[in-house]
C-alpha cells in the first residue's frame, strides 16, 4: 500500500487507537508498524485471528494479558556472563509471569480458538527462575533477606551492630553533663557512620574521629570512641551485604543465561498475542464485526460507520460495488457526505486487509486489492509552484501509472479546480480508462457531464447524497442509482436571493440542462416518496409482526395457564377423593364398631364404600373433560371461578349483563358467565361424597356419647391452629367426663410441635385431667397425646 493512501485515509490515527489498549511496548511497536497485505490466505488467517481474540475476551471477560517490558538487551547480556541488575531480572520475572499466565488461560480444550491456543502452546514456562527472582528481588533497591542464608545472617547482625551503636549513643546523649556538648540531642549519619553534632568549642570533649563539620564549622560531627569499633564492624557487614548482593545477581543472571534464547522467543510470542488482544478490544469499542473477505473485487458495507467520527453523530452508509457495476460517480451539494463515504469505503478496505474488524453490521463483505489509490485532499503546494489543479493531476498520473485491475481507485471532485468543461472531459477519460481496465472506481463529483455518463455507460451507476432544502442540512444518506442536485438554486433562494437573479440564472441555463436536471429532481423526488413508503411498509410490518408476536405468546399464556389449571383441577380432584377415600374407610371401620353396639346396618356400610369407588373410577378414568364455560346456569349447580380457582355454588339465575351471584364457603359474590368453568360428574360427586361425610362425622360426633362404651374415644384436631383447637379440646374433655371415661385420645399430629405443646399446656390446667402422656407404638406415638381423667 502507498504510504500516501495510509495517510490520506487516516490509516495512521487507527493504529494509534489500537496501540492504547496494548499492555507491552512490543505490542504498541506493532501496532505501529501496521500496515494492509494483498494475499487473501493472510488477510484471512489476521482476521481469524482477532475474530479468537475476541471470543476469548468474551469467555473471560477482560485480557488474559500481564504487562511486561522488552528484555531482549538483558538476555544478551546475561548469555555473554554479565551480571544483571534487580531491575532487568524484575522485568524477566515479568516476562516469565506473563508468559505462564498466558498459556495458562489460552491453552485448553477450546476448538474455537485454533490459531491463539497454537501461538500461546509455543509458550515455554521456567518456573523455578521465576520463583528465585521473585522471592530474592523485592524491588529495584531491595534484596529479600532470605535471597541467601548469608545474606540473612549478614543482615541479622547488621541490626545487631545498629541496635548496639543506637543503645550507646543513645545513653550519651541522654546524660545531663553530656547534652551541653552538643548542638541537638539527636544521632545523625555521615559517610555511613553514626555521629553526633559537637560543638567546636566542646571538641575536645567528645574523645573520638570527626568526620564531617557545618558549613559555618559551629558544628562538628564526631563519632565517638566509644562505637568506633562497632561501627567499623558495620562497616565490614556493609561491605559484605553488598559482595554477597552482588553474588546472588550474578548467580540469578546465570540460571537465565541458558534459557535466554527462549525467553526471548517467548516475547515475540507474547508482543503477537497482545497485538491480537488489542485488535479485539478495539473491535469491541468499535461495535464492529468480522468482515466477509472476497479476491473478486465485490464491496457491500451494511450500516458503515467511519471510525474517526464521533459515534453519537456519524450517520451509517450502505455502499455496494463490483456486483453489478464496477465504477460509482457519487454527485450532491458540498458537505452532504460525499468525502466521508469515500474515506469510509477506503478505511474499511485498509482496516480489513490489516486484519482489522470493522464498524458495521454483519454480513458486510470487502475485497482484498493490492492496492488503494486515494486522491482526496487539496493537493496544492507552494514550494513546488503547484495549483489544486495541478496537485491533483500529478497525483492521478501516478496513480494511472500503477494502477492495477485488482486495484481501489478513490477520487474526491475528480477533474476540479481548472474549466469546468475541460476538467468534465478529462475527468470522463480517467473514468473511461479504468473502466476498460476493470479497476474498481469511487468518484464524487458536481459534473452534470459526469451523471450523464453513468447513465448511458455500462458498469458504471450513478449515487448521490440527500440534501433537505427544507433545514439547509445534508442528510448524509447515500442512495445508489439516483444522480444527485446541487441545489443551488434552491440553497440561494433560502438564503435570501432575490427571485429574479435567480430567474436570470434559470434562464442561462440550456433547455438540454434544465430537462436533465427536472429529470433528476423528478426522480428524485419520487425516490423519497418511495423511500418513505418503503419505511411506513418496514414499520407496519414490524408492528404486525410484534402484533403476531405478541397474540402468540398470549395465545401459547392462555394454552399454558389452561393446561396448568385442568392438571390443577385434575391434582385437587385425586388429593379430594384419596383424602374422602382415607374419610371413609374410618368411616367405615367406626361404623363397624357401631354395628357391634347396634349403631350402623352392613348394607350402609357398603353402599358408601360402593360410592366412593364409583368416585375415583371416575376420576382415573378421565372420560370427562370439562372446564368449558357453561352456556347457562340455574340455581344449585356447582362451577368452578377461573379467575380465582374457587369452587362455587350458584345462588341466582344469570341477571340481563350476566352476571350470577354465588356462595364460596359461607361468602356471597358476583361473577360474569365467562368467568366460569363447569365441573365435570366426576368432581361433582367427589363434592357430593365430601359434603355426606362432612354431615356423618358431625352426627358421630353427636352420638359419641352413646358409643363411648363401645369405642375408644378420641378428637382429630389436625390442620387447625391452636386457638382453634383449644376450645374443641375443651369441649371434647367435658363430653367425656359427662360419659364417664377414664381415658380418651387427642390427635394432634407431629408438626412444628406448637399444637402439641399448647394442647398438653391446656391440659396440665384442666381441672378434670389427672394425666397425660404420648401414645406408644401402635397408638400414634407422638403424633397423640392419650389423656387420663378423673
Amino acid at each position: 500500500m502507498t504510504e500516501r493512501s495510509l495517510r490520506v485515509l487516516e490509516f495512521h490515527k487507527i493504529r494509534a487507537q489500537l496501540a492504547q489498549y496494548c499492555v507491552s511496548e512490543m505490542g504498541q511497536s506493532l501496532c505501529e508498524g501496521l500496515v494492509p497485505v494483498s494475499r487473501i490466505e493472510e488477510v484471512r488467517r489476521m482476521q481469524q485471528e482477532t475474530e479468537e481474540a475476541g471470543s476469548v475476551l468474551a469467555y473471560l471477560g477482560g485480557t488474559p494479558m500481564l504487562p511486561f517490558t522488552d528484555v531482549r538487551t538483558a538476555l544478551h547480556l546475561a548469555e555473554i556472563g554479565s551480571a544483571l541488575s534487580p531491575r532487568a531480572l524484575m522485568d524477566i520475572g515479568a516476562c516469565l509471569r506473563a508468559s505462564r499466565a498466558a498459556r495458562d488461560a489460552l491453552v485448553g480444550e477450546r476448538e474455537n480458538t485454533p490459531l491463539i491456543t497454537a501461538n500461546a502452546s509455543r509458550l515455554s514456562t521456567f518456573r523455578a527462575i521465576e520463583q528465585a527472582i521473585g522471592d530474592a528481588i523485592i524491588s529495584e533497591d531491595e534484596i529479600a533477606d532470605r535471597a541467601s542464608s548469608e545474606l540473612f545472617s549478614i543482615r541479622r547482625k547488621m541490626r545487631a551492630c545498629n541496635e548496639r551503636v543506637r543503645e550507646r549513643l543513645n545513653g550519651m546523649i541522654h546524660h545531663a553533663s553530656f547534652q551541653k556538648y552538643l548542638q541537638e540531642a539527636i544521632i545523625t549519619m555521615r559517610a555511613d557512620r553514626y555521629v553526633l553534632p559537637v560543638k567546636q568549642e566542646y571538641r575536645s570533649m567528645v574523645p573520638g574521629i570527626v568526620h564531617d563539620q557545618s558549613a559555618t564549622g559551629a558544628t562538628v560531627f564526631v563519632e565517638p570512641m566509644a562505637v568506633v569499633e562497632i561501627g567499623n564492624e558495620l562497616k565490614q557487614l556493609i561491605s559484605a551485604e553488598k559482595a554477597e548482593i552482588e553474588r546472588i545477581l550474578r548467580a540469578l543472571s546465570a540460571q537465565v543465561a541458558p534459557e535466554a534464547a527462549a525467553i526471548a522467543d517467548n516475547l515475540a510470542i507474547l508482543a503477537q498475542l497482545d497485538f491480537a488482544f488489542a485488535k479485539a478490544s478495539l473491535a469491541r469499542q468499535m461495535h464492529a464485526c468480522a468482515p466477509k473477505i472476497n479476491g473478486n473485487g465485490r464491496l457491500n458495507i451494511i450500516r458503515g460507520r467511519h471510525p474517526l467520527i464521533d459515534p453519537e453523530k456519524v450517520v451509517p452508509l450502505d455502499i455496494r460495488l463490483g456486483t453489478d457495476f464496477i465504477s460509482l460517480i457519487i454527485t450532491g451539494p458540498n458537505t452532504g457526505g460525499k468525502t466521508v463515504t469515500l474515506k469510509t469505503t477506503g478505511l474499511f478496505t485498509l482496516m480489513a486487509q490489516a486484519g482489522l474488524q470493522v464498524p458495521a453490521e454483519y454480513g458486510t463483505e470487502l475485497a482484498v486489492f493490492d492496492d488503494v489509490f486515494a486522491d482526496i485532499g487539496d493537493e496544492q503546494s507552494i514550494e513546488q509552484s503547484l495549483s489544486t489543479f495541478s496537485g491533483h493531476m500529478k497525483n492521478i498520473v501516478s496513480i494511472l501509472e500503477n494502477v492495477t485491475p485488482d486495484s481501489l481507485v478513490l477520487f474526491d471532485e475528480l477533474g476540479a479546480g481548472t474549466d469546468p468543461t475541460e476538467g468534465a472531459a478529462l475527468a470522463q477519460a480517467i473514468l473511461s480508462t479504468l473502466l476498460a481496465m476493470h479497476t474498481r472506481t469511487v468518484a464524487t463529483t458536481h459534473y452534470s457531464e459526469l451523471k450523464e455518463y453513468a447513465l448511458t455507460t455500462e458498469n458504471v451507476e450513478n449515487a448521490s447524497v440527500e440534501f433537505d432544502v427544507a433545514t439547509l442540512r445534508p442528510t448524509y444518506r447515500l442512495s445508489i442509482g439516483i444522480p444527485g442536485k446541487s441545489n443551488a438554486f434552491e440553497i440561494s433562494r433560502k438564503l435570501g436571493l432575490p427571485e429574479f437573479v435567480i430567474g436570470k440564472a434559470k434562464e442561462l441555463l440550456s433547455k438540454e440542462q434544465v430537462r436533465f436536471e427536472d429529470v433528476i429532481a423528478n426522480a428524485e423526488y419520487h425516490r423519497q416518496v418511495a423511500e418513505k413508503e418503503r419505511q411506513l411498509a418496514e414499520e407496519a410490518r414490524a408492528e404486525m409482526v410484534a402484533i403476531r408476536n405478541q397474540a402468540e405468546a398470549e395465545r401459547k399464556k392462555l394454552e399454558d395457564q389452561r393446561d396448568r389449571s385442568i392438571k390443577k383441577a385434575k391434582d385437587e380432584a385425586k388429593r379430594i377423593v384419596e383424602n374422602a377415600r382415607r374419610e371413609s374407610e374410618a368411616m367405615i371401620a367406626e361404623l363397624r364398631a357401631m354395628k357391634k353396639a347396634g349403631g350402623a346396618q352392613e348394607h350402609e356400610i357398603q353402599r358408601v364404600k360402593k360410592k366412593m369407588e364409583q368416585a375415583q373410577e371416575a376420576l382415573a378414568d378421565k372420560k370427562e373433560i370439562g372446564g368449558e364455560i357453561p352456556k347457562t346456569v340455574k340455581p344449585g349447580d356447582m362451577v368452578h371461578i377461573a379467575s380465582m380457582d374457587v369452587d362455587a355454588t350458584i345462588v341466582t339465575a344469570p341477571d340481563a349483563k350476566g352476571y350470577v351471584q354465588l356462595k364460596v364457603g359461607l361468602m356471597k359474590m358476583r361473577a360474569p358467565l365467562d368467568d366460569l368453568r363447569t365441573l365435570t360428574s366426576a368432581q361433582q360427586m367427589i363434592k357430593k361424597e365430601q359434603k355426606k361425610l362432612e354431615h356423618k362425622k358431625s352426627m358421630r360426633a353427636q352420638r359419641v356419647d352413646i358409643t363411648a362404651r363401645a369405642v375408644r374415644q378420641e378428637l382429630d384436631v389436625r390442620g387447625l391452629a391452636l386457638d382453634e383447637a383449644i376450645p374443641e379440646v375443651q369441649k371434647f374433655l367435658d363430653d367425656a367426663m359427662l360419659s364417664s371415661l377414664g381415658e380418651v385420645s387427642i390427635i394432634h399430629g407431629n408438626g412444628t410441635g406448637i399444637l402439641r405443646a399448647g394442647i398438653q399446656d391446656c391440659l396440665r390446667r384442666h381441672p378434670c385431667v389427672s394425666g397425660f402422656r404420648l401414645g406408644r407404638y401402635g397408638e400414634g406415638e407422638t403424633g397423640v397425646t392419650i389423656v387420663s381423667l378423673k
